[in-house]
């Protein structure tokens, strides 16, 4: 069974005034078939997780592990990383101008498969899964996200998602920017992904809209650079209806995952493995 672990994971960012610490002891665990929400206030370190376990060259971790499987992902390229099964589903897609999002696809599939798959049944799944997406035959032409709307760039995203097969996905924000029915189309191409029960799905939010579409078994809750609170989906609504600042005001807890099951110490105590 796949299995991503996140254990003790300090990270920091090179500003300005120098190295400042964003994570400050993340401990979890993803496995496949599970999908985890992780959700908290701006500036507590979602996105940074993200970039950290693909490997963005901007963020330096200074103490910890990541592991899938058992290998060492810190000591992995960011192509590395994706050959062994981690994607991820960027907050602010880049455009490629020049590149095909088809010619994209299939290099992309080759990269992480191995060999180039068999044109007559790429064409078929590419078709499928765009079909799924609800998006245009024509827009396989386009340069990657060159002119793209938000949410074109987001089913884009969730397309590469459905076709390179993720070991363990990491989707930032993929609710960001987007209409209601861009909302519902994207959440529906997730869940296909999730339905097939092969691929762990670590979802960052701000919010719980998207979370109506796609009931993640775990919710979490980062502040400060920490995971402070964990439990099932009814977290959620709690959040909705309460928000974050009991956590940001109040302080919160440091909470150690092992399998879903939450070990509360202090915050500030250290983490615990």
């Amino acid at each position: 069974m796949s299995t991503l672990e996140i254990r003790n994971l300090h990270v920091s960012v090179e500003t300005e005034e120098g190295p400042r610490e964003i994570l400050r002891g993340v401990d979890l665990t993803v496995r496949k078939g599970e999908t985890h929400a992780i959700m908290g206030p701006n500036g507590s370190g979602k996105s940074t997780l993200s970039y950290s376990i693909a490997g963005h060259p901007k963020y330096t971790v200074t103490n910890g592990s990541i592991t899938l499987d058992g290998e060492d992902v810190l000591t992995m390229g960011v192509d590395a990383r994706a050959r062994a099964g981690i994607f991820l589903a960027m907050q602010y897609p880049v455009e490629i101008p020049g590149v095909s999002v088809s010619n994209f696809l299939r290099s992309s599939a080759t990269a992480v498969r191995g060999e180039a798959p068999k044109l007559r049944t790429w064409v078929k799944e590419v078709k499928a899964s765009m079909e799924a997406l609800e998006m245009d035959p024509a827009f396989a032409e386009r340069g990657v996200n060159e002119g793209f709307s938000g949410g074109e760039k987001k089913r884009h995203e969730i397309l590469q998602m459905a076709l390179l097969k993720p070991k363990i996905a990491v989707l930032d924000e993929t609710d960001s920017g987007l209409d209601v029915d861009a909302l519902r189309i994207v959440s529906g191409g997730i869940e296909a992904v999730r339905a097939k029960g092969e691929t762990g799905i670590l979802l960052i939010t701000h919010y719980t809209r998207i979370l109506r579409y796609i009931k993640p078994e775990f919710v979490h809750v980062m502040a400060a650079g920490r995971i402070v609170d964990s439990g099932g989906p009814e977290l959620a609504a709690v959040l909705e209806d309460g928000g974050y600042d009991r956590y940001v005001k109040g302080g919160g807890a440091a909470v150690s995952l092992g399998g879903g099951a939450a070990a509360v110490a202090p915050a500030g105590a250290g983490a615990a493995s």
